[in-house]
């Protein structure tokens, strides 16, 4: 009988990168700045079928400078920066306000492309989070008004029964206020664009800014 390691192995053996023919892409032809470009690959993602598109890889590091990676949503994205939130007492929420830096990453196979973002971080307005919150669905606003997000839990039964009061509460109040939400901005830094290459020529096109501060961005190619 094989071992869990050896089924993996084999599995792993079985998958090959998927064959999607890239969409043409002339670095040359790019804005001077990334969220135009961002902007496009991400409606062309959504055009060719990507199911969830907006859902992104979310790293941060905690108060010891490990790292942690989760899945979330992205809420939208200006000049500022790239929008996510979550309550400010869950784990991630912690570990941006020890450190207040993160990393984004989106996988679209459905256009054989990706793109990563870096830079520091900072909160939005009360208001703006406020915001935030009564634009999702009365689902979000009863698991945002649940909280404890990350923290030990004793049975399935007290998430039931903290599950059922929330949604009580957000169906009879649908504007009730979660202090604890927040919309978090990613003031890029950093932000690559990645398209895959069948002969493995992978292009990377990667923008650079000094800090937030400025609006010149410089851009360069990668080695793949």
């Amino acid at each position: 009988m094989s071992t869990p390691a050896e089924t993996l192995e084999a599995l792993l053996r079985r998958q090959h990168p998927e064959q999607t023919d890239p969409p043409p892409f002339d670095p040359a032809d790019t804005p001077a700045e990334p969220l135009p470009l961002f902007v496009t690959w991400f409606a062309e993602a959504t055009e060719a079928g990507q199911p969830e598109p907006h859902t992104l890889s979310l790293a941060t590091v905690d108060p010891e400078n490990s790292p942690d990676v989760r899945t979330v949503t992205l809420r939208g994205a200006d000049a500022r920066g790239w929008r996510v939130a979550t309550r400010s007492d869950s784990r991630k929420g912690h570990h941006l306000a020890a450190t207040p830096k993160a990393a984004l990453g989106f996988y679209w196979p459905a256009r054989a492309r990706q793109i990563r973002i870096r830079g520091p971080v900072f909160p939005a307005s009360p208001e703006e989070s406020r915001a935030d919150l009564h634009a999702r669905s009365t689902g979000a606003l009863a698991a945002a008004l649940t909280g404890h997000q990350s923290a030990p839990l004793a049975s399935l039964d007290e998430l039931a029964d903290a599950s059922r009061a929330a949604w009580r509460t957000a169906e009879a109040d649908p504007e009730r206020d979660v202090p604890q939400w927040t919309v978090y901005i990613v003031a890029a830094t950093e932000v690559e664009f990645w398209q895959s290459d069948p002969a493995r020529r992978h292009l990377r096109l990667a923008y650079r800014r000094p800090s937030p501060d400025t609006d010149t961005w410089t851009k360069h190619l990668l080695w793949p």
